[in-house]
C-alpha cells in the first residue's frame, strides 16, 4: 500500500499543494483509486464521505490537465449546490501551484456571471445537474473537449430525480473520455448506469472499519410529527448536554428549528446552504469555541465540521440511508468520551429503524419521553442545587442586608425566602412544558402480504382498475394523497413525478409512496410530515417544461 503521495507520480507541484495542506498520506481511496485514473482507467468507486474521495479524484484529473488551454478538461456533477461548491474549493486548493481555473455552476446564481467566466476560459467544471443541463442548451457550456468526467455521489443524484438529466449531460461529452463514479451505495439503477457509460470499469470499495463508535449511547423516541419539537424541548430540559448537534432534513427545516428553540430559552444556530462561506464558518467557529452549544444543520452543511467534544447528536429527522444515520451519530463519542445519540421517530418511521438497527447490528434503545411531573421535579432539583452552591459560598452580603432590611419591617424570614425563590424562577414562565399526543404504534404487514398488495400498482402507474387508487385517500398509514394537473396525455412518467418533487420540495425520492398516472392528472402518496413542504411548492414544478400545480386529492 502506497504510504506517501510522492510515491503516487503525482506533479510535484500537487505534491506540493497537498502536503502544506496538511495531507500526511494517501487515504485507502487515494492509494487505490489515482494510480487507476493516471493509467486513464474508468472506475466504479463505493465509498462513504470523509474517506477522501475528492481528493481521490481531484488528483489525477490536476495531472493531466494542460493549464490555461481555454476549454472544459474536467466535469464533476455533484447533486447539490453545498457538494458542488465545497468540491471546487478542494480542487482550486490542490491545483492552486499549476494555475488552474475552475467554475462551480448551481442553480441560484445568476446566469450571466457563470456564463462570462465560462468564455474567458475554464479548465475543470464543478456542478448541478439542472443548471448544467440549463447551459448546455443555452450554448454556453461546450463539454466536447473534456477528458474525463466524474459522477460524484450518484446514489443521491439518483433519490433527487436527476439520472436522466445526468444521461443528457454524458451525452454531450466525448464518447472516449474517461468516466470515475463515486457512490456511498450501488443500487439497480446505478449499476445500470455504470454498465452503460463506464468502459470495462476497475471496481474499488472502501469499507467503513467500524460502523459506529461502542460508547455512543443510542436511543429513540417515538412521537407524532406534530410534536417533534415539543420532544425535544422535553429532552433538552432534562439532558446533560455541551455541545449538541441536531440534525434536520431541509435547510428551511434547520433555520425553523433554530428559531424555534431560541425562542424557547435553548439559544441555537443554523447551518445549512443559505449561509455565504464566511457565514458559514463564523457559525462554526462560535461552536467550536462553546460560543454556542446547540448546532441545528443538514447532512451536507455539516461534513467537515470535526469536533471532539459534542455530547449529543440529535436526529430531528431520520436519515433515509442507514449510513447515514451511521456518519451522524460518529461525530459523538469521540477521543474517549462518551456520546448520546438520540432519534426522534414518528410511528410510520418504525420499519426505518429496523434498518438501521440491522445495518449497524446494534440495537437502538427505545425510551418514553419525560413527563411535565419529571420536568418539574427537574428544575426544582437544579433549583435546590443552585441555592446549595450559593449558601456554600457565603458571598450573598448585600443580599443578606436586603433580607435584614425585609425582616424588621415584619415579614418573616420564610416568606422572605420564597418570594426570591419564586423571583429566581421567573424565567421558567418563558419555558411552559408543550403538551405530547397520544402515539399509536404503526402495524406492520408481512412483508409477502405488502409485496402482494403492490402487484401492478406500484411505481409504475401499472394496474389499471385498481382498487388501491379508486379512492382519493391514501391506503398506506401514514400517506397523503396528493394530485398533479398532468397525466399520461402530457407525457408523464413516474420519474417525472419523483424528480420534480424531490428535487422543488427538497425531500427524498424515496420517500414517496404510489404514483398513479391517469390520462389527465396524476396521485401520488407523499408522507404526512411532508405533504405541507409539497404544497407550498405548487406551481414550482416542472415536467417536460410545464408548470405543475400540486393540491391535496
Amino acid at each position: 500500500m502506497t504510504t506517501e503521495f510522492t510515491q503516487l507520480n503525482l506533479h510535484p507541484q500537487l505534491v506540493q499543494a497537498v502536503t502544506e495542506l496538511g495531507y500526511a498520506e494517501p487515504t485507502p481511496i487515494q492509494s487505490a483509486m489515482i494510480p487507476l485514473m493516471l493509467a486513464g482507467h474508468d472506475v466504479l468507486g463505493q465509498a462513504q464521505t470523509g474517506t477522501g474521495k475528492t481528493a481521490a479524484f481531484a488528483l489525477p484529473i490536476l495531472h493531466t490537465i494542460e493549464p490555461g488551454r481555454g476549454d472544459v478538461q474536467a466535469l464533476v456533477v455533484a447533486p447539490t449546490r453545498e457538494l458542488a461548491l465545497q468540491v471546487s474549493r478542494a480542487i482550486y486548493e490542490y491545483g492552486r501551484y499549476r494555475q488552474i481555473h475552475v467554475l462551480s455552476i448551481y442553480g441560484g446564481q445568476a446566469y450571466g456571471r457563470q456564463i462570462n467566466r465560462l468564455k474567458r476560459g475554464v479548465d475543470v467544471v464543478v456542478g448541478t445537474p439542472g443548471r448544467l443541463l440549463d447551459l448546455i442548451k443555452q450554448k454556453a457550456l461546450d463539454l466536447s473537449q473534456v477528458q474525463t468526467v466524474v459522477l460524484d455521489e450518484a446514489d443521491e443524484m439518483l433519490s433527487m430525480g436527476f439520472i436522466e438529466d445526468i444521461e443528457a449531460i454524458l451525452n454531450e461529452t466525448p464518447a472516449e473520455r474517461q468516466t470515475a463514479l463515486f457512490s456511498a451505495t450501488l443500487p439497480a439503477e446505478i449499476r445500470r448506469l455504470a454498465d452503460k457509460y463506464l468502459r470495462d470499469p476497475q471496481a474499488i470499495t472502501i469499507q467503513n472499519k467500524q460502523l459506529t463508535v461502542a460508547a455512543i449511547e443510542q436511543r429513540y423516541y417515538l412521537v407524532n410529527a406534530d410534536d417533534k419539537l415539543a420532544a425535544l424541548t422535553r429532552l433538552f430540559e432534562m439532558e446533560e448536554m455541551s455541545s449538541t448537534l441536531i440534525f434536520a432534513r431541509t435547510r428551511l427545516g434547520t433555520g425553523e428549528l433554530a428559531n424555534e428553540l431560541t425562542v424557547r430559552g435553548f439559544p441555537a444556530e443554523a447551518l445549512n446552504g443559505d449561509l455565504s462561506q464566511d457565514a458559514r464558518e463564523q457559525v462554526m467557529s462560535r461552536f467550536r469555541q462553546g460560543q454556542i452549544q446547540v448546532l441545528v444543520a443538514t447532512d451536507v452543511a455539516a461534513r467537515g465540521l470535526d469536533i471532539d467534544d459534542i455530547s449529543h447528536v440529535f436526529n430531528y429527522d431520520l436519515p433515509q440511508d442507514p449510513e447515514i444515520y451511521v456518519h451522524r451519530i460518529g461525530r459523538t463519542g469521540r477521543a474517549g468520551r462518551t456520546g448520546i445519540a438520540i432519534s426522534l421517530a414518528t410511528p410510520q418511521e418504525q420499519r426505518r429503524l429496523q434498518r438501521i438497527e440491522h445495518y449497524t447490528r446494534q440495537k437502538i434503545t427505545k425510551v418514553v419521553l419525560p413527563t411535565v411531573e419529571d420536568i418539574l421535579a427537574r428544575r426544582e432539583a437544579q433549583l435546590m442545587e443552585r441555592m446549595i452552591v450559593w449558601l456554600k459560598r457565603d458571598r450573598a452580603r448585600r443580599e443578606r442586608e436586603i433580607v435584614t432590611e425585609l425582616a424588621e419591617t415584619g415579614y418573616e424570614l420564610a416568606d422572605i425566602a420564597a418570594a426570591a425563590l419564586k423571583l429566581a424562577r421567573a424565567e421558567e414562565k418563558q419555558r411552559p412544558i408543550p403538551r405530547i399526543g397520544e402515539v399509536i404504534e404503526r402495524e406492520f404487514q408481512p412483508r409477502n402480504e405488502r409485496r402482494g398488495n403492490r402487484n401492478g400498482n406500484g411505481r409504475n402507474g401499472k394496474g389499471n382498475g385498481s382498487s388501491r387508487f379508486q379512492s382519493k385517500k391514501s391506503h398506506e398509514s401514514g400517506m397523503v394523497r396528493l394530485q398533479l394537473n398532468v397525466g399520461k396525455e402530457q407525457g408523464v412518467r413516474p420519474n417525472d413525478v419523483v424528480g420534480t418533487i424531490a428535487f422543488h420540495a427538497d425531500i427524498p425520492g424515496r420517500s414517496l409512496g404510489a404514483i398513479r398516472i391517469q390520462p389527465a392528472h396524476t396521485w401520488v402518496d407523499v408522507p404526512e410530515q411532508f405533504v405541507a413542504q409539497v404544497l407550498e411548492k405548487s406551481g414550482s414544478y416542472q415536467i417536460h417544461r410545464q408548470t405543475i400545480e400540486v393540491e391535496r386529492a
